[in-house]
């Protein structure tokens, strides 16, 4: 009896151990293949460099979490030749081979009205993953681990978990994961990879790496997802996702953690928005580096780019014209395959271990009506906008707010009426290449900074954008330029218009006054300026970041993640000047400051003369301080500065703008 109960006990575990192994394996069409539907895919108009060394199973993915939603509402989708198909057989045909798909627990409120952002939860996580495994392609599971959007700037706990201990908050979290894993694998879903978090720079599902034992509590909600995962899909890998990675001791310290706190993980994730996150040559460096010495596999789980500036649903975009963003490509169906293939490339022949580039809502286009009414009634009702008025009562401060419809909708694959963008052919063109005639796509922008006492002179030439991404310098006519009412206009911004090679151009003017500063604006490296660090913090340094400038593209930035250890000086030695009167001015912004003391200053014979109090509070409000009727007499030194100290975990800011003016 013995004997036979141990045979039954070990036939059990085998049994168990046989569900276990197959149980993220489809439970039909066993034989898929990620490329089976892409057949002769061929363009007569978009230029792709064949990628190299490209991996057949290179991930080539797509973040498509919105579609349910958009259907909803009376979206529909159109293949290159017109014709009406499931958006998911469109991605599949040209070389998509994986489907990301974002889960939060439960994005509705006590009425059952959806929070908005395609209102994700398990069941349509499950529909979408049914789909996708419809048409050969795996499933990435992205669990936020909140109710609605996590990202570097909110990592909310959900409300069932709110108030648990962090123990309890590891089981639920544990439990929950496997309980979505299970409805995935009983669908039939081909789950191949998991992410647990979203972005969590240094916080996790209410979490924050700022109080006391933060990492170690971040760290133990990420292994009890990943011990769900190991559990019920022990063949799908396990990601962890990270965003900002021009902010390279930023990685190095996420990175550092994970495997300090022993994190099982397989994969190493980063956003990689270009318009935000630094060079394609940073990303490379940044990720391989976390590969070799942690021996992980690195990928892209989110990038995007514009093929127009234009909105389409009564919203507005997230990135536009205007010159506020860095823009390495043209808002063209050419430049967004353009960043794509470089994407791609980049990761292929650059980065050590990557396996896959994921891009982020490629699906996501206009909900549909004519009007904003139109469509506000549709993302209320199907949530198919970023978010709902019912999400105010978990996200007051930025949901409950600015609620509404699709801000991506220009960075999609399909235009507004769903018909599939000829830049879509890219996932299965970078594998040949396709090279047609190179020819130009788009002008440049210009950017100038003039002084209103000196002369204006607007360029003669501009660069056209070709299709390959080279550029060529072609004359340009500008239209309507009035050099006099600049001068008369005072400080203020232009834009100016022009024609070039047939096509649009566009040069962004900022008229300033004469400043008797060197590098007022941090343009030129280390030029006219001396940074003295007191503390020993992590950054001191100009950046190259158009969308944290406030006049130019580069600004001085600083950084420490310790506490108390954020002090320094900034400051120039003013030369030539003559006796008269000035007025100092400098802006900062940044955040996570704590209790700081900071103040321009002005010295005079090497003693601080003037000073006044400035602050930084949180990203993008700057706070200007101006320094009135300085007093010089021609022959004392004079030094301009910053003073900046911050307690705070994490302080950053940023100093632009720094002027020095002569009082008439």
């Amino acid at each position: 009896m013995k004997r036979f109960t141990k045979l039954l006990i070990l036939a059990l575990s085998f049994f168990v151990l046989s569900v276990s192994m197959s149980a993220c394996t489809p439970k039909k069409h066993s034989d898929w293949r990620p490329n089976d539907l892409v057949t002769d895919v061929t363009s007569d108009s978009l230029y792709v460099s064949k990628v190299e060394n490209l991996p057949e199973d290179f991930i080539l993915g797509m973040d498509a979490s919105c579609v349910p939603s958009l259907e909803a509402g009376g979206v529909k989708y159109y293949d290159h030749a017109g014709n009406e198909k499931d958006v998911y057989q469109i991605l599949a045909e040209n070389g998509v081979n994986y489907i990301r798909v974002r889960i939060w627990n439960d994005p509705f409120d006590a009425g059952g009205n959806g929070y908005g952002g395609g209102n994700c939860d398990i069941d349509n996580a499950v529909e979408i993953g049914k789909r996708a495994a419809e048409y050969g392609m795996k499933l990435l599971v992205n669990f936020h681990y909140s109710d609605f959007w996590a990202d570097p700037a909110k990592q909310m706990v959900p409300k069932a978990w709110k108030g648990m201990s962090i123990d309890a908050k590891s089981e639920a979290l544990y439990q929950y994961t496997k309980d979505c894993l299970h409805k995935l694998v009983d669908a039939g879903v081909d789950v191949g990879m998991v992410q647990v978090g979203n972005e969590t720079n240094g916080a996790m599902c209410g979490e924050s790496s700022s109080s006391l034992n933060g990492w170690k509590k971040i760290t133990q909600l990420l292994n009890a997802g990943a011990k769900a995962v190991r559990e019920v899909c022990p063949n799908a890998l396990v990601a962890v996702h990270f965003a900002n990675p021009e902010k390279v001791t930023n990685y190095e310290s996420y990175s550092k953690n994970l495997d300090y706190y022993q994190v099982d993980y397989d994969v190493f994730a980063s956003s990689y928005y270009p318009f935000w996150h630094g060079t394609l040559d940073n990303l490379s460096e940044v990720l391989s580096k976390i590969a070799t010495t942690y021996g992980k596999k690195v990928m892209v789980a989110e990038t995007s780019y514009a093929f127009t500036a234009e909105d389409t649903d009564f919203y507005g975009n997230t990135i536009g014209e205007g010159g506020g963003i860095v823009k390495d490509y043209p808002f063209t169906v050419q430049g967004q395959a353009n960043l794509v293939r470089n994407v791609i490339d980049t990761m292929v022949n650059k980065t050590t271990n990557a396996i896959g580039v994921f891009y982020w809502e490629g699906t996501w286009i206009s909900s549909g009506g004519e009007n904003y009414e139109e469509n506000l009634a549709l993302w209320e009702k199907h949530g198919s906008g970023w978010a709902s008025s019912y999400a105010k009562e978990y996200d007051p401060d930025d949901a409950g707010q600015w609620y509404g419809g699709c801000s991506v909708d220009n960075q999609a694959f399909f235009d507004a009426e769903g018909h599939a963008l000829e830049s879509l052919k890219v996932f299965a063109l970078v594998r040949e290449g396709n090279v047609v005639e190179n020819k130009a796509d788009a002008i440049e922008d210009v950017n100038l900074i003039f002084d209103l006492n000196g002369d204006i002179a607007l360029p003669t030439t501009v660069n056209a954008v070709m299709s390959d991404n080279s550029k060529k310098e072609i004359p340009v006519q500008w239209h309507n330029v009035d050099i006099e009412a600049m001068k008369a206009g005072g400080v203020a911004k232009y834009t100016i218009k022009g024609t070039a090679g047939g096509m649009s151009a566009t040069c962004y003017v900022s008229m300033v006054e004469y400043n008797f500063l060197e590098n007022w604006s941090f343009e030129e490296v280390e030029t006219g300026w001396t940074a003295t660090a007191i503390g020993k913090f992590d950054e001191l340094k100009i950046e190259d970041k158009v969308t944290d400038s406030l006049t130019g593209t580069k600004h001085y930035h600083f950084w420490g993640a310790g506490v108390n250890v954020v002090e320094f000086t900034l400051e120039q030695t003013v030369k030539n000047l003559k006796s008269g009167k000035y007025n100092y001015t400098i802006s900062t912004m940044g955040g996570d400051g704590g209790e700081t003391e900071i103040y321009a200053y002005v010295k005079i014979g090497g003693e601080i003369v003037y000073k006044a109090d400035t602050a930084i509070t949180v990203y993008n409000e700057w706070h200007t301080v101006t320094i009135e009727g300085i007093e010089y007499t021609e022959g004392d030194t004079i030094a301009v500065g910053i003073y900046v100290k911050c307690a705070g975990p994490n302080a950053w800011g940023k100093i632009d703008d720094a002027m020095l003016n002569s009082v008439k």
